[in-house]
């Protein structure tokens, strides 16, 4: 997984995350995709270093501003990616896998094409 990748995996992941729970904390990272806690503990200083979390005293971790838009920008994709491969006919599971792996190397020009196309349909 390119480091690109993986950062956007995990704030994707928070994202999803701080939607369904108070607090997100790097456990919570962990549990949700499997992971060791000490890969996850890398990941977040890395993630904190280039400004897109904070992290409290706490450990409750929050995503900033631009964090945030590349969460929301792989969510949409994978949201979307994930609907046309399963109107296609793919199983809901292989279209989710799927569409986790495009999402990270589309171009935003595909991707709008793509997207404007679904929705005229």
């Amino acid at each position: 997984m390119r480091n690109n990748e993986s950062s956007e995996n995990y704030l994707e992941t928070i994202l999803i995350l701080s939607k369904k729970l108070p607090v997100v904390r790097s456990v919570d990272i962990a549990n949700e995709l499997g992971y060791k806690k000490s890969s996850v503990s890398i990941a977040m200083k890395n993630l904190r270093e280039k400004n897109n979390i904070t992290v409290s005293d706490a450990g409750f971790i929050t995503l900033t501003e631009s964090g945030r838009q590349i969460a929301e920008m792989i969510y949409e994709r994978h949201e979307l990616l994930s609907e046309c491969l399963e109107k296609l006919g793919v199983d809901k599971e292989i279209a989710a896998e799927d569409a986790c792996r495009i999402e990270h190397v589309i171009s935003p020009e595909s991707f709008e094409a793509i997207k404007k196309h679904i929705h005229k349909s």
